[in-house]
């Protein structure tokens, strides 16, 4: 089979190249490329494959459409909302995910950045830099909060295992029954708004997760509260979120991803919002997870080689 990577893991080159020395002694051929933009020169480098496979970068349909010979799309991602996935299926094209890569990665950001808010550091650390004192800045303790898990998925339950070590008192939200006994209770969304000091959100992209925390749902939050978005950007209606932020409607938030991947331009309105801390969607990306998901990913690959598929979406 023709395997073609479309962009970097995020492993070194002498890691892929063991990995493409081991797919041409089993008799298949693999070419690897940076990630660009362009789509015809796209085109060009997977034009006859059998194998795509790319992390994050968005996945254009006429990739599909001009390869007729491609059967199996590997996602070095968890999120497949950046492929055509109906397309896909339409075509009996496989796809598979790497799910599970960073879940350690994403939960370790969601509790810092609880804790940076709730404890004022990233403003403080301004103000040490500029000579200037705590003053007026008197932080809270993670210890006693309560924290709603919006998505208590595997990496949600690994958000609230670690908030719970702090002594966190952990409310789960999921359309399934949650067995983790590290949740306190499941309940629906509005009564974990109501009662949550910190919420996290931990949802795929999906058209019933879009905005899912919008003006209603931030009207329903503690004055108090702090909202942590790891996951996706329009989980969150961004214009609303400014709103709430400048109106004191909440005390902070933490955003590590937005409705654009950054980099964002520099009157982003979120950006200008009070109580923000933000990152540049850095959950996932940890040398360790990075390790994790190129594992995971030629897995994914040997296994479809043998006639299986493990972490199917279609």
């Amino acid at each position: 089979m023709k395997i073609v990577l479309l962009e970097d893991l995020g492993v070194s080159p002498e890691w892929i190249e063991k990995e493409a020395e081991k797919l041409r002694a089993m008799g298949h051929t693999f070419e690897s490329y940076a990630r660009t933009t362009d789509l015809d020169l796209l085109k060009k480098e997977s034009e006859g494959a059998d194998v795509i496979m790319l992390a994050n970068m968005p996945m254009d349909a006429s990739l599909i459409e001009a390869d007729p010979n491609l059967k199996f799309i590997d996602v070095a991602f968890t999120g497949v909302d950046h492929i055509p996935v109906a397309l896909a299926k339409e075509k009996g094209i496989a796809i598979s995910n790497a799910s599970g890569y960073a879940n350690d990665a994403v939960a370790e950001l969601a509790a810092f950045m609880s804790t940076d808010l709730l404890r004022h550091v990233s403003q403080l650390e301004e103000r040490c830099r500029q000579g200037g004192t705590k003053a007026g800045l008197r932080g809270s303790l993670l210890k006693g909060k309560t924290v709603g898990i919006v998505g208590a998925g595997e990496i949600g339950t690994q958000t609230a295992r670690l908030l719970k070590a702090f002594g966190c008192r952990v409310l789960g939200y999921r359309r399934h029954k949650i067995t983790d006994p590290v949740y306190d209770a499941q309940v629906d969304l509005d009564t974990l708004l109501k009662e949550s000091d910190i919420v996290s959100l931990h949802v795929p992209l999906t058209d019933s997760t879009r905005h899912m925390i919008g003006k209603e749902q931030l009207a329903l939050m503690k004055p108090s509260a702090i909202l942590i978005n790891t996951a996706r950007g329009a989980a969150v209606d961004e214009q609303a979120l400014v709103e709430a932020l400048n109106n004191g409607q909440i005390a902070g938030a933490g955003i590590d991803v937005f409705d654009l991947e950054p980099p964002l331009p520099k009157d982003y309105p979120l950006l200008q919002a009070k109580n923000m801390i933000v990152t540049p969607h850095i959950g996932f990306d940890s040398i360790e997870s990075m390790e994790k998901r190129a594992e995971i990913v030629f897995d994914n690959l040997y296994a479809f080689l043998d006639g299986k598929q493990n972490n199917k979406i279609c």
